[in-house]
């Protein structure tokens, strides 16, 4: 999922997450919710359509045991 140019961009690579949920536990502006969509692994990784809100604190990208979340302002 990537946002507009200029603004922050939260990419999350859907094959090497495996649904934990620790980013969404521990996003401090709590923008991160389950996806309905099932990755190829079988998961459901995060998603968010609340950007705006987003405190590119990189929490998400930090806890991530599978490095499969990256957070920039491209």
């Amino acid at each position: 999922m990537r946002a507009e140019k200029g603004k922050i961009q939260l990419h999350i690579e859907d094959k090497y997450c495996k649904g934990c949920g620790i980013c969404i536990e521990f996003c401090p502006a709590k923008i991160l919710k389950k996806s309905k969509k099932m990755n190829s692994r079988g998961y459901f990784p995060p998603e968010s359509n609340d950007m705006e809100k987003c405190k590119k604190c990189g929490m998400c990208s930090l806890l991530c045991p599978d490095f499969a979340i990256v957070v920039s302002d491209e």
